[in-house]
């Protein structure tokens, strides 16, 4: 049995990432939750070395409700080109140096992937509800589509420009929040959360 989040409760979103950050608080805002963020608290990012997404959000939530004594919430997310055997898959952030430099990185998978016609890509969001006492639930979503070159849009952030979901003709990049929000691996991944821990 999933262990429930109240309303009124204190939740710390545990990423340092403005992105990430507003798409899981426009979630989470429905649900009577007060939200505070890692960094707004002070807490260093844990050093992902888990081989998967499930286990760095865990690494993530657990270190985040261990420096705060709150319930903590994380996400590990990342882009995956099939020709490229999934990469950069957890690896994402890491292929955009430590600058966060998401245009150089979407130039490497481009020149990587080269002139094959397979253009198969997903987006995966892993995220990990945590509690002081070391309890974790763990949630996860994916969206299949299309790796796109050049990047098009401004909007959303990361590896967005460049993709598609299957069944769109806009990127991540090219839509409103709104538009994005309404069906990603992170709204895929949160509507499991909600159903077990918050509804």
């Amino acid at each position: 049995m999933a262990r429930r989040l109240e309303r009124g409760a204190r939740l710390v979103l545990a990423s340092h990432n403005k992105g990430k950050l507003a798409e899981i608080e426009a979630l989470v805002a429905p649900y009577g939750v007060e939200v505070v963020s890692a960094t707004a608290l002070g807490l260093a990012e844990p050093e992902e070395t888990a081989p998967d997404f499930a286990g760095n959000a865990r690494l993530k939530a657990l270190a985040a409700t261990t420096g705060s004594a709150l319930p903590a919430l994380a996400d590990d997310s990342g882009f995956c080109v099939a020709v490229l055997d999934g990469r950069p898959g957890i690896h994402s952030a890491r292929w955009a140096g430590p600058q966060r430099d998401f245009s150089a990185a979407m130039a490497r998978i481009h020149s990587e992937m080269g002139e094959t016609p397979d253009r198969h890509a997903w987006f995966i969001s892993a995220l990990a509800l945590a509690w002081p006492d070391g309890h974790t639930e763990t949630f996860s979503g994916r969206v299949d589509g299309t790796a796109v070159w050049p990047p098009r849009g401004s909007n959303g952030f990361g590896y967005d420009p460049m993709f598609v979901p299957l069944g769109a003709s806009l990127t991540y990049g090219e839509m409103t929040s709104e538009q994005k929000r309404a069906d990603t691996h992170r709204a895929r991944a949160f509507a499991q959360l909600r159903a077990a821990c918050l509804d």
